[in-house]
């Protein structure tokens, strides 16, 4: 559980400093070359370190439903995503945003047993805590700070990507 849990924060700061990243490589570069860039880097990244530490055995595949193949293809959307609403909105609002939509995804995933995750029944718990980081996301929306019109000027989008 502990294990767990401090991966979770570790995962969850390296977003973070990805995602100022990726932003900050999007103001030099259209959206597709951002994405292609830091997803290249991580796949030559992830065969490296996937070699030094397994081995050849990495590549043996165990039987897995042949539509899991295609989950890099997310990344893409992931980092476009990403890229353009921290371009529009800021950081904290742009991954706020993410944060309630992943997890309300999450929720709803659980409780219909999509995509092979265990069915896991709908709560009030559940809600409740979907709904507290939505209410999350409506306070750094409204409680004032960069306005999204200033961080448009700060980070102009290229024009290969209007």
């Amino acid at each position: 559980m502990v294990s767990g849990f401090l991966s979770a924060l570790v995962a969850g700061s390296l977003v973070g400093v990805q995602n100022v990243f990726n932003s900050k490589v999007g103001e030099h570069v259209n959206s597709w070359a951002t994405t292609a860039w830091v997803l290249g880097l991580g796949a030559l990244a992830s065969l490296t370190i996937g070699l030094f530490m397994e081995g050849a055995q990495m590549f043996t595949l165990r039987s897995m439903q042949p539509w899991y193949w295609g989950s890099g293809i997310l990344g893409v959307g992931v980092v476009i995503g990403l890229v353009q609403s921290i371009r529009r909105l800021g950081p904290t609002y742009a991954v706020s945003i993410v944060l309630a939509s992943q997890l309300a995804f999450a929720v709803l995933w659980d409780a219909l047993g999509w995509l092979g995750v265990t069915q896991t029944p709908l709560s009030f718990k559940r809600l409740l805590g979907v709904l507290v980081i939505v209410a999350g996301v409506l306070v750094f929306k409204l409680g004032g700070g960069r306005k999204p019109e200033v961080a448009l000027e700060a980070a102009p989008e290229p024009a290969s990507v209007r």
